[in-house]
């Protein structure tokens, strides 16, 4: 029996930590993507609010911006600490990005995060439509089908993860993995971002849950639950970055940037200032392409773009002043009175304008550790002059490179390795510039975020 309030047609329900409401300016590639299929189909938006309050708010804020609705809560700081910074950031997300050693698992924090996710089934389940198609997002909301099946929920429900997935001899270190990591079950359909992620999802439930592959592709627990998982990597406005690439010149900001150059080559990197990233290990890189390519000097400058998040982590302040000392000794060692090597920049800035900082840039340099895609990769490339475009440098082991296979593809923990790649991208020729881009644009321009919503929600919906 599905449980639901709301009569009327099939909508979209999406479900996400945060919601990106219609005053706040998306910037990220899944606000928009979700924004636009919710547009297109009606539906709803619900998640928190960003808000924390003195308590859990039991009143849910609605508001209406043409086909959508947004509904979202308030966390009280016990919550929001517990669940989001406690056991979504301080658990999950170093076990997905293949860090055991900086997992820092505490059963408060787990109890707050199955508490928020029993709060956010609470305050769904009057709000789903009997033949709603509802779609939840990523790590912090893993046991929510499952909490909505306990409930009598029973629409269609997929569910999508943003980061990678480590293999199954990863997730078992997770303490009490089980009963959370096999609540996915509940879910009609996850989708993932590459096949290496969809076959470690795989041999999870059938070595360490005891599931079977039925005929059909389908995982059968023993629990008598079939779900499917498969690969949907998300892509970018293809169309809208390279416009907005387009449009660089109407900045003042990028005017003055390609002044400061004074016809210098411009190395970029903009990541979240997160340990996943590989940023320490990209400074090293810069300095070992200075120290052995010392023609270089005066003729290059790397920008890296860093804005902070998730501050009250104590590994995201080490990392910081990591990167400021890293940043200092290489200026310290090769500047000159009218060059500096490597400007390091912790703000954050319009899309508009990153996009003009990609087509500047001469190489686009994208190393972390483990990413689940990395859109960084793919809007560098669709913000290039196809006259004359840029090199992208791009880690193996982001899910980008499954597909941007034209780009250098490095290790990012081998320094001389990225320190190879950034001197033959500097020095690459103009013909071989516009092959590669080329056809990394193709699979851009076929595989745009459009293409990936519309394929999951139609394998979803079927």
């Amino acid at each position: 029996m599905t449980v639901a309030s709301h009569a009327g047609p099939s909508r979209l329900v999406v479900v996400s930590n945060r919601v990106a409401l219609p005053e706040q300016t998306a910037t990220g590639g899944l606000a928009s993507a979700i924004g636009a299929a919710l547009q297109e189909r009606g539906g709803l938006w619900f998640g928190w609010s960003g808000e924390v309050a003195r308590q859990t708010a039991s009143e849910v804020h609605r508001q209406q911006d043409g086909r959508v609705e947004y509904a979202t809560i308030d966390l009280s700081r016990r919550d929001h600490d517990d669940f989001y910074d406690g056991f979504a950031n301080r658990t999950l997300w170093p076990l997905l990005h293949y860090r055991p050693d900086l997992v820092d698992y505490n059963r408060k924090h787990l109890a707050g995060y199955l508490r928020v996710n029993n709060l956010f089934a609470d305050q769904l389940m009057s709000l789903i439509g009997p033949h709603d198609l509802v779609w939840v997002n990523d790590y912090h909301l893993i046991p929510l089908a499952a909490l909505l099946r306990e409930r009598g929920v029973g629409n269609r429900i997929g569910f999508f993860l943003h980061t990678p997935l480590p293999a199954a001899g990863l997730l078992i270190a997770l303490p009490r993995h089980g009963e959370l990591l096999e609540t996915l079950a509940s879910y009609d359909l996850i989708g993932l971002h590459t096949p290496r992620d969809r076959r470690a999802l795989e041999e999870y439930f059938l070595y360490e849950a005891g599931a079977t592959m039925r005929h059909d592709g389908r995982l059968h627990t023993r629990g008598g639950r079939s779900f499917r998982a498969e690969a949907f990597p998300i892509g970018i406005d293809t169309r809208q970055v390279a416009a907005e690439g387009n449009r660089a010149d109407e900045h003042e900001e990028i005017h003055q940037l390609r002044q400061s150059l004074e016809g210098r080559a411009l190395i970029i990197g903009v990541d979240r200032l997160d340990y996943s990233k590989g940023l320490p290990e990209r400074f090293h890189a810069y300095a070992r392409l200075l120290e052995r390519s010392p023609a270089l000097h005066r003729k290059v400058t790397f920008l890296q773009i860093a804005p902070p998040s998730r501050g009250g982590v104590p590994e995201y302040r080490q990392i910081r002043r990591e990167l400021e000392r890293s940043a200092g000794h290489i200026n310290g060692l090769y500047a000159a009175p009218d060059w500096v090597p490597i400007r390091y920049v912790n703000n954050s800035f319009p899309h508009a304008l990153l996009s003009g900082y990609y087509r500047t840039a001469r190489v686009g340099l994208v190393t972390p550790l483990r990413d689940g895609m990395n859109l960084v990769a793919k809007e560098y490339v669709a913000s290039q002059d196809p006259e004359d475009p840029g090199v992208l440098v791009l880690s193996r082991f982001a899910g980008a490179a499954q597909e941007l296979t034209e780009a250098l593809l490095v290790n990012p923990a081998d320094t001389e390795e990225v320190a190879e790649a950034l001197e033959r991208a500097l020095t690459m020729p103009l013909p071989e510039r516009r092959e590669r881009w080329r056809r990394m644009m193709d699979v851009l321009e076929k595989q745009d975020v459009t293409a990936w919503r519309n394929a999951f929600l139609q394998r979803l919906a079927g």
